[in-house]
């Protein structure tokens, strides 16, 4: 059986080029009790490959969470072999204000602990006891009632180019982030305001209507199928269009234009501008937004570091890049010190030559060889058991004694290497604590990524 891709992304592109078909990108979600989650992802990634469905889908024991492209022509082949499950009978598929061909070039369905990682550990929570669904009239509607708060349940960088008018828009990385946060702001309207949430396509709202309804609150409304399915309705009825700006979806494009406002500002400059991009700096990747003033100028780079390195020879590039524990960067949302918009700098003011990268990155390895050769008087504490990389945290399992916020820690693994740091700021089973014991799990921010091998110290004075 075939349960992996056998193509890379530049092949598939050229097949669907070649195809000459007209591909669908969609959305859906369902939460439900999955018993099996790996029998059930394999079934679904055999009845997928051969109707050309590609996309990054997630599955869990709490139900399943898809964005992905296919074939118009096997649209209807495919909503049967999701309706061949109970659970997903007459789901909402939410199909996308603007079609892409290559909105996704491969087929990834995972499973995960969670189809939304809430950080949660509440066995009296019941994710099925959501708030009251709106249509698109409804909502709009319920946005003119003074009694109403509005709550955007997205990241900072996803409302920064888009969100409704007069909505409360949590700074977050993370939606596990926003829940404690909202949850403090409003605890004084649990009965006297109603609270009305949106998202993308709504999953994100059920989980979270759920869980304010668990709190406490009497009055709590969501958007039904997010974004996506507003601007349907709203374009098939002829309703004004309280969303403006543009929908930040998570494949290559980025965004979905849903309003000619642009409500947000390049980084780097400040011009008005919603369009993000990932530096081209393959050992960066850092998302911002850039307009196309600045993307000729810094061409696609976020720095004058990464412009320097993207002009250096590719075996050059991968030599800085070797040993780079920059699992900090890749991948972080549009919070940078680099981007220059923030201190008014000129970004190419101090673009460093090649030589004096060079002699930079040479130092630095020369720096690493140095510290490895100190002896460091350390105590084995536990291991890492997982790493989330869109936040950038670690989570390890305390095996034995005892780590507090303030130590000094080093993690060493065969790939991570020896890394010492302290910590700041600690969650022990998913609660804010100062001490995690035998047995605790705890995580917290990594400047670097690890691996399930590495080992847990404790640093000794």
């Amino acid at each position: 059986m075939q349960l992996y891709n056998t193509l890379s992304a530049e092949e598939r592109a050229i097949m669907i080029d070649d195809a000459g078909k007209q591909r669908l990108t969609l959305s859906f979600y369902a939460y439900a009790q999955i018993s099996n989650p790996t029998q059930f992802r394999n079934e679904l990634f055999l009845a997928w490959n051969p109707l050309e469905v590609l996309g990054r889908i997630y599955v869990a024991n709490e139900g399943i969470n898809a964005q992905l492209s296919l074939p118009a022509d096997n649209f209807y082949a495919f909503k049967d072999s999701i309706e061949a499950y109970d659970f997903m009978k007459g789901i909402r598929l939410n199909i996308a204000v603007e079609h892409d061909d290559h909105s996704f070039l491969k087929l990834t369905v995972k499973v995960r602990d969670k189809i939304v990682a809430d950080g949660l550990v509440d066995e009296t929570f019941d994710v099925t006891n959501i708030g009251i669904h709106l249509k698109a009239h409804e909502f709009n509607d319920l946005l003119e009632d003074p009694n109403t708060i509005v709550v955007d349940m997205r990241n900072h960088y996803e409302s920064e180019i888009g969100h409704f008018t007069k909505a409360i828009k949590p700074d977050v990385d993370t939606f596990r982030e926003s829940l404690p946060i909202i949850e403090e702001q409003l605890g004084a309207h649990k009965q006297d305001k109603k609270i009305l949430m949106y998202c993308t396509g709504g999953i994100r709202c059920e989980k979270a209507s759920a869980y304010f309804k668990h709190k406490g609150f009497e009055n709590v409304y969501q958007l039904e199928g997010g974004i996506i399915e507003y601007t349907r309705q709203v374009k098939a009825e002829g309703l004004e269009s309280k969303f403006i700006g543009k929908n930040f979806v998570f494949d290559h494009r980025l965004g979905e234009r849903i309003t000619d406002d642009i409500v947000s500002q390049c980084h780097q400059c400040g011009a008005p501008c919603d369009v993000h991009t990932n530096c081209a700096n393959e050992g960066c990747h850092l998302l911002f937004i850039q307009c196309d003033s600045c993307k000729e100028k810094m061409e696609g780079c976020c720095s004058t570091e990464c412009v320097t390195v993207i002009h250096l020879p590719e075996e050059e590039q991968k030599a800085v890049r070797r040993g780079m524990k920059n699992g900090n960067m890749i991948f972080k949302k549009g919070k940078s010190d680099v981007l220059t918009f923030k201190n008014n700098q000129d970004p190419l003011a101090a673009v460093p030559t090649l030589s004096q990268l060079v002699e930079t990155n040479t130092a630095r390895r020369v720096a690493t060889v140095l510290k490895k050769e100190i002896k460091i008087k350390k105590q084995y504490v536990g291991k890492g058991t997982h790493f989330f990389p869109k936040p950038s945290v670690g989570e390890f399992l305390i095996e034995e004694g005892e780590i507090n916020v303030g130590d000094t820690i080093l993690i060493k693994g065969a790939t991570t290497g020896e890394q010492q740091m302290m910590i700041e700021k600690m969650f022990v089973n998913d609660i804010d604590a100062k001490i995690a014991t035998t047995d605790d799990t705890c995580t917290f921010k990594l400047p670097f990524r690890i691996r399930l091998s590495d080992k847990l110290y404790k640093v000794l004075e």
